[in-house]
C-alpha cells in the first residue's frame, strides 16, 4: 500500500513482540517533502496507538532547544547525516569526481507499507541520489534494516559508504563484543560506553576470528537472563564494520554495515549499490536475542531441519595420507557406531600432496585414485552413509594447472601477486569464466559421485583483493560467492554445504542463508569448544554448529580430555567425529555408540528447542540446554572448566521451564558418566526428582562433585 509521508508520517510497525515506530514529519526547512525516516522507538511491543498517541510519542521524544545547537531541530535519521544535525559518524559517505555531492540532504518523497514491512523512497535531487530504505519487523521479533543508492546523476558516483544506525537509551552503558584468533574464536570482551565512537572493522574480506560477531549494548551487568540489551548484527560475510556512538548532546546510536574499499564502489549513472542486511534486537538478555535469531533461522528455506546425520570428517585421521584400504577400514569402523555422513576432506584432488599445490585443479588425482574415488564412495553407500567432500573453490595454488592456465584469474593489485597465506591465493569469482569454471567443476563430481555434502573451505584473508583491473573488488567476490553456492544447490536439490572458513573464520547471518552448517573452529579440545560453541550460538542455532568427538589428545592444543567431555561437549551442536577411530579400542567404541544413539534420541529436541546458558556459583560450572518450543522437556549439560575455591558449589538453577507444571529431573549417566563424579542424594535416585519449574528456576538442585573438564547430563520432561 502506497503512504503519503506528508499524511502518515508516523508508522508503527509490530510483529513478534516487538514494536518499530518511525517518523518522517515533514522537516521545517522542507515542508513539501518528508524528512528522513527517524526511529522513535524500537524494542517491546507498545500495543495498539491510535494516531494521538503517535503524535504524542513524537513530540515526547522532541528534546530542549539549547545553545551551541542548529536553530532546526537536529534529527536523528535511520541513515545518520551532517544535513540533519548529526555530528557523528555519517551513514552515507560518498562523492562526485568534481568533489560535489559530499554532504546528502535526504528527504522522504513516498513509501508503501505491507504489513509490518515499510520502504521508503528517499532523494536528493540536487545531489542526484535516490535511496530505497527498507526496515521492517520480523515474524520473531528482529528488526531488519537494508537501503539501495541509485545514481540518478549525470557523473559517475564514488561511494564510500552506506550504513544504517539505531537510536539507544542512556541506560545501554555496557558493550559486548567478540575478540578471537585461529583456533580460539568468538572470545567475549565487555567495556563501558563513553563519549565517542566505538567503532570495531572487519578488513579481512571475511568476517573474521576476532570478528566482533554480533554488537551488544545494554544495562550494566546484563547476561544471558537478565537486563535489557540491543544487538545489532551486519548479515554480510566480507568487510564490514559495527560501532556505537555516544554525543556529548545525550544522543547515542548503535550502527553498522559494510566496509567498502577505496574505489570499491563507483556508480555510473542509473546503477545501484544495495547494503547488506542489518539486524536489530532488543531483548531481555542474551538467550532471549539467540532465540529470536534460532526461530527465524528455522524459517530460511534453505535451513537443514532438525534431522542431522552423524558425520565422520578423516582430516584429523589421515590428513593428506590418502590411502584407500586405511579409508575403507575408517568407513567401516565409524557405520558400526551409527554414523551417517563421511566427509572426505583435503588431498584428494590433482598434485595435492601438501597443502602447496593443486587448489584449483578440482579433478581426482589418478595417481592417488587410480579407480576415481568410485571404490571409496561405493562403499561408503554400501555401509549406509552418505558421501561428503571437501573442496575450496575461492582459492588457488601457484602451483596448478589452473593458475598456469589462467594466471590472470589470481586477484590482486598490482602486477605483483599479494603475499600468500598458506600457499595460496584468492581466485577471482567476478571473472565469469572463472565462476564458470567452478560451478561446473564441482557439479561435474556431485553428479558423479551422487555427494550429497560439499564442505567448503577458506583458508586465507583477502589482501590486496583487486580485479583484473586492480580495482577493489571484495564486495563483488562475496556475492559471487553467494550466487555459486546457490547455483549448486538448485542444480543439485538435497545438497548440503558447510562454511568452514579456517574454522570459525566467516560466520554471519547472510552466510546461514545460503549454507547447512558452519565449523566453528578448527580446535576441537572441548575445553575450548565450550566456550566457542557457547558463544558463536548467540547468532547461530545449534544445528547450524559442526561439533566434533575427537582424538584423546587435541591436535591444536595438546591437552588430553576424557572421552565423557568430548562426547558431552560435541553432543550440542551437529555432532560428528574427527578422529582415527581405527586407534579406539573396543570400550571406547561401545562407549560412542551409546552416545551417537543419545544424539540420535534427542537431535529433534535439540535442534527445534530454545538454548538457555547460565553461569553456576563462581563461573567455575557453566549450565547449557535446550528447552523444547512447548516447555514439554529440556536437555541440560553442566559442565566444569576450572577448579573453583568453592566445593561442593550450591544450588543449580534450571531456567526456561514452564513454572506452572510438574518437572521430573535426573542426572543421565550417557556412556558411563563422567570421571571423577559424586552425585548429591537428589541425582542418585534413578528417576530424578520431581518439582515445579518454578522451583527449578528459583531454588533448583544441588549441584554435584564434578572434576575440571568434565559433563553431566541432565534431563528434564514434564509430567
Amino acid at each position: 500500500m502506497n503512504l503519503d509521508p506528508r499524511l502518515t508520517p508516523i508508522v508503527h510497525l509490530r510483529a513478534g513482540g516487538t514494536s518499530l515506530v518511525i517518523d518522517t514529519t515533514a522537516d521545517l526547512s522542507s515542508p513539501d517533502t518528508g524528512s528522513q525516516p527517524v526511529i522513535l522507538h524500537w524494542g517491546p511491543d507498545l500495543g495498539e496507538l491510535p494516531a494521538s498517541g503517535l503524535e504524542a510519542l513524537r513530540t515526547a521524544s522532541v528534546a530542549p532547544a539549547h545553545g551551541g545547537e542548529l536553530s532546526v531541530p537536529p534529527r536523528l535519521g535511520v541513515i545518520p547525516l551532517a544535513s540533519s544535525g548529526w555530528m557523528g559518524r555519517p551513514g552515507l559517505s560518498g562523492h562526485r569526481a568534481d568533489g560535489s555531492a559530499w554532504a546528502p540532504r535526504l528527504m522522504c518523497t513516498g513509501a508503501q507499507i505491507e504489513g509490518s514491512r515499510i520502504s521508503y523512497r528517499l532523494r536528493d535531487a540536487e545531489a542526484g541520489l535516490d535511496v530505497d530504505l527498507v526496515l521492517e519487523v520480523l515474524p520473531q521479533g528482529l528488526v531488519r534494516l537494508g537501503a539501495e543508492i541509485t545514481n540518478t546523476g549525470q557523473q559517475p558516483y564514488h561511494l564510500d559508504e552506506l550504513s544504517v544506525a539505531l537510536p539507544l537509551p542512556l541506560t545501554a552503558t555496557e558493550i559486548l563484543d567478540f575478540a578471537g584468533r585461529w583456533g580460539l574464536e568468538r572470545v567475549p570482551q565487555r567495556r563501558a560506553v563513553e563519549v565517542g565512537c566505538q567503532l570495531r572493522e572487519s578488513r579481512h574480506g571475511r568476517p573474521g576470528f576476532d570478528s566482533p560477531m554480533a554488537l551488544f549494548c545494554g544495562e550494566k551487568g546484563f547476561d544471558f537472563g537478565r537486563g535489557r540489551v540491543w544487538g545489532l548484527h551486519v548479515g554480510h560475510s566480507g568487510n564490514g564494520r559495527t560501532w556505537v556512538e555516544r554525543t556529548s548532546s545525550g544522543r547515542q546510536v548503535i550502527g553498522g554495515g559494510e566496509l567498502l574499499l577505496p574505489g570499491e564502489v563507483c556508480l555510473s549513472t542509473g546503477e545501484s549499490y544495495r547494503s547488506p542486511w542489518v539486524y536489530g534486537q532488543c531483548t531481555e538478555g542474551l538467550d532471549d536475542a539467540a532465540r529470536q535469531l534460532h526461530r527465524w533461522e528455522r524459517s530460511l528455506s534453505a535451513h537443514p531441519g532438525a534431522e542431522r546425520p552423524v558425520s565422520i570428517n578423516v582430516w584429523e585421521a589421515v590428513y593428506f595420507d590418502h590411502d584407500l584400504t586405511t579409508l575403507l577400514d575408517l568407513a567401516g569402523r565409524a557405520a558400526s557406531i551409527g554414523v551417517e555422513r563421511f566427509v572426505l576432506d583435503d588431498g584428494w584432488f590433482k598434485g595435492r600432496r601438501d597443502d602447496r599445490a593443486g587448489l584449483g585443479d578440482w579433478t581426482v588425482d589418478p595417481d592417488v585414485w587410480p579407480h576415481g574415488l568410485h571404490p571409496l564412495v561405493d562403499r561408503v553407500h554400501e555401509l549406509g552413509m552418505g558421501f561428503g567432500l571437501w573442496v575450496e573453490p575461492e582459492m588457488i595454488n601457484v602451483d596448478s594447472d589452473l593458475a598456469r592456465a589462467h594466471p590472470d584469474w589470481i586477484m590482486r593489485a598490482r602486477d605483483e601477486l599479494p603475499a600468500e597465506w598458506r600457499h595460496q591465493q584468492v581466485l577471482n569469482l567476478t571473472v565469469p569464466a572463472a565462476w564458470e569454471y567452478l560451478r561446473s567443476s564441482i557439479s561435474r563430481l556431485v553428479e558423479e559421485y551422487g555427494i550429497g555434502y560439499l564442505k567448503w573451505d577458506h583458508n586465507r584473508d583477502l589482501i590486496e583483493a583487486g580485479d583484473a583491473g586492480g580495482r577493489a573488488a571484495v564486495h563483488r567476490q562475496t556475492l559471487a560467492c553467494y550466487r555459486l553456492m546457490d547455483a549448486l544447490r538448485a542444480a543439485h536439490p538435497g545438497l548440503e554445504i558447510e562454511s568452514c572458513a579456517s574454522g570459525g573464520g566467516r560466520i554471519d547471518l547472510e552466510m546461514l542463508s545460503h549454507v547447512q552448517r558452519v565449523w566453528p573452529s578448527d580446535c576441537i579440545d572441548p575445553h575450548e569448544r565450550q566456550s566457542i560453541m557457547r558463544w558463536t550460538s548467540q547468532i547461530a542455532a545449534p544445528e547450524y554448529l559442526g561439533s566434533h568427538i575427537a582424538s584423546p589428545r587435541s591436535h591444536t592444543t595438546g591437552r588430553v580430555s576424557d572421552l565423557s567431555f568430548r562426547a558431552g561437549t560435541a553432543l550440542w551442536g551437529h555432532l560428528g567425529f574427527e578422529w582415527d577411530l581405527l586407534q579406539a579400542g573396543d570400550d571406547e567404541m561401545a562407549r560412542l555408540a551409546e552416545w551417537v544413539e543419545f544424539f540420535k534420541e534427542h537431535r529433534g529436541e535439540l535442534f527445534s528447542g530454545d538454548v538457555v546458558r547460565r553461569d553456576v556459583a563462581d563461573g567455575s560450572m557453566w549450565l547449557h540446554g535446550v528447552v523444547a518450543a512447548d516447555r514439554s522437556s529440556g536437555l541440560f549439560q553442566l559442565a566444569t572448566r576450572e577448579r573453583s575455591p568453592l566445593s561442593p558449589r550450591g544450588m543449580l538453577r534450571v531456567p526456561g521451564l514452564e513454572p506452572t507444571r510438574d518437572y521430573r529431573l535426573r542426572a543421565v549417566l550417557v556412556g558411563g558418566g563422567p570421571e571423577g563424579l559424586a552425585l548429591p542424594p537428589w541425582a542418585q535416585i534413578p528417576d530424578g526428582v520431581v518439582l515445579p519449574g518454578s522451583v527449578l528456576a528459583e531454588v533448583g538442585v544441588h549441584t554435584p562433585l564434578l572434576n575440571p573438564d568434565q559433563v553431566l547430563i541432565l534431563e528434564a520432561r514434564a509430567v
